[in-house]
């Protein structure tokens, strides 16, 4: 079977076209798994939520997805696949992810994060070999290093060493892989060089197909506590041969590529998952609301007002950084870093605040309408198997924090108003391009423009006022986080044995959040009424600055209000609570 079909092209014609052609699949993917809170849909959220219960993949809706094509989604353009630029394969994969979360791992994000080291450094026949499985319905998977840990792409769960007459020998074993079992591809990260350092690691292609008898061997399915219908057992490898041409770029090049292509891996993660949170914030309202109908009581208004302002700015931290690995893409690996430091913080925060709005009914998994906070609570966690943790972001922050304070803050040109405007055409996503390492700090610039520009605005009152008074105090931490990280050891990585060098990563990534929603804020054309409103913006960076522990100005009158209203006109009208308000199935 082919991916690109059923009324589902490859995107095609200038760049302006790709925006429409994305959001059209995503529209059509939306219909096609239709009212998730319909108890007879297959591909409801009963019928998902049964599936997990049994540790089973939804298979009625893997078949409607092998049907669509949607590995196809991951496939750039110019080998026959959909994908152009990273923000819009965020947008046609958030259907999937609204609804469950181990289904968008396990049936094909997954795959995604295996073949970015080909998109990047693959030999042209990889780039041809791995675009056909994909589009011929197959998966791949990625056998790397333990993410949890941020020196880890150094550890030695596999290695590959020189095999007489050429190619390699690979050993090794790892306990935990998503899909390991039923994988037509497995790219795998092997140490290469017993010498410490960044070349100490390779990557390969390899076909399962092709290993002789005896050299892999599968281990049983691992149980997982969240996650539960998503496929993971381990692998173990003696000596299995591993042909010249199955390398993936260099000898050595296992460190630099993971680093580039786990910046595209971060960004979309973030950009998909805050769906799965939608999800949760509609069954909060839903119960807010004595089943949709009433007012909302009075008493859930701070929190589902304060969530709702979270996920539009997760949503525009996510938005940005996936924007920016097309139009910046040598600068964007500090900022997509930070990006995903900050987003898993906020979705765990909210979570929590609809926990206490939903109750015992949150965890029902027999009620399609409320049980979707318990499973997202459960998968959420296991999820950071697929994609770099917390550590392993910080291990990306701060070692840069002493040079950018030194020569990127407050000397840096601000960066394209295309970064931030909605419609804009955007260069496509192009792994070989992406840089990992240096490129200045463009949203600390950023946030510094956007305050000289509200500045006026500055003790005035009201809504612009706030934002003003905000976006100053941003930049006044900014400030103090420049004298601090000046004192950080001139090499980057010894910082990383300092937990208050850890904390600065925190306040840092907190900073170039608010950035990016003030800059989408600021690009806003008046086309959405409520986001070119500042009661949205003031909200979420209200509650940036509480977390910073920075001066936060009084709510004004009626912020609370605009943003209730919207939430619930959204809910009423099956709108996602997104900064596209998508059109939701019901």
């Amino acid at each position: 079977m082919t991916g690109i079909a059923h009324g589902a092209p490859a995107p095609g014609g200038p760049p302006g076209h790709w925006e429409a052609a994305a959001r059209a699949r995503a529209a059509r993917l939306e219909t096609l798994l239709g009212d998730p809170y319909d108890p007879a849909n297959p591909h409801g959220l009963r019928a998902l939520f049964t599936a997990d219960e049994r540790r089973h993949p939804p298979s009625a809706t893997e078949a409607l997805l092998d049907e669509e094509g949607w590995a196809a989604e991951f496939v750039p353009a110019a080998h026959g696949g959909r994908l152009t630029r990273a923000d819009l394969l965020a947008r046609a994969l958030r259907p999937v992810f609204r609804r469950d979360v181990a289904l968008g791992f396990g049936y094909g994000i997954t795959s995604m994060f295996a073949v970015g080291a080909v998109w990047a450094a693959g030999s042209e026949a990889q780039r041809r070999d791995a675009a056909g499985l994909l589009l011929g319905g197959g998966r791949a998977t990625i056998l790397h290093h333990e993410l949890a840990h941020a020196n880890a792409i150094l550890r030695d769960e596999f290695t590959a060493r020189p095999a007489p007459g050429g190619g390699h020998l690979l050993d090794g074993r790892k306990d935990v892989v998503i899909n390991a079992a039923r994988a037509h591809a497995h790219v795998v990260y092997a140490r290469t060089d017993t010498a410490r350092g960044p070349r100490s690691h390779s990557v390969f292609l390899l076909d399962p197909a092709q290993a002789a008898p005896g050299t892999t061997r599968h281990l049983p399915r691992a149980a997982t506590s969240g996650m539960r219908g998503a496929l993971f057992s381990g692998l173990e490898f003696d000596g299995r041969a591993v042909p010249g041409d199955a390398l993936v770029g260099g000898l050595g090049d296992g460190v630099a590529l993971a680093l580039r292509t786990f910046q595209v891996n971060r960004s979309v993660i973030c950009g998909v998952v805050t769906a799965a949170a939608d999800t949760v914030l509609h069954s909060a309202v839903r119960a807010a609301t004595a089943g949709g109908s009433g007012p909302v009581a009075r008493r859930w208004h701070r929190p589902l007002t304060g969530v709702f302002a979270d996920l539009l700015a997760c949503d525009a931290m996510a938005t940005v950084a996936l924007r920016a690995l097309g139009l910046l893409p040598d600068r964007a690996h500090v900022f997509a870093a930070a990006v995903k430091y900050v987003v898993p913080d906020l979705l765990r925060e909210n979570l929590e605040e609809l926990a206490a709005v939903l109750g015992g009914r949150g965890y029902d998994l027999d009620s399609p309408h409320y049980g979707a906070l318990g499973k997202l609570v459960r998968d959420l966690p296991v999820a950071g198997l697929g994609h770099a943790g917390t550590a392993s972001c910080q291990a990306v922050i701060v070692p840069q924090l002493r040079s950018l304070a030194e020569s990127a803050w407050f000397a840096e040109d601000e960066p394209p108003p295309e970064l931030f405007r909605a419609g804009a055409d955007l260069p496509a996503l192009d792994y070989r391009t992406l840089g990992i390492a240096g490129g200045g700090d463009f949203m600390a610039a950023s946030l510094v423009g956007s305050a000289a520009r509200l500045a006026p605005g500055r003790g005035v009152g009201g809504q612009l006022g706030a934002l003003a008074e905000l976006a100053e105090a941003f930049v006044a931490e900014l400030r103090a986080l420049r004298a601090t990280c000046r004192l950080l050891p001139p090499h980057g990585g010894r910082a990383l044995d300092r937990p208050a060098a850890c904390v600065l990563s925190d306040r840092y990534s907190l900073l170039v959040g608010a950035a990016a929603v003030l800059g989408v804020w600021e690009s806003q054309d008046g086309t959405d009424a409520f986001l070119a409103d500042p009661a949205w913006a003031v909200l979420a960076l209200s509650r940036i600055g509480a977390r910073l522990g920075i001066p936060v100005p009084d709510l004004p009158d009626g912020c609370t209000r605009q943003v209730l209203h919207e939430l619930v006109r959204r809910y009423r009208s099956g709108l996602g609570c997104d900064l596209d308000a998508t059109v939701l199935a019901q």
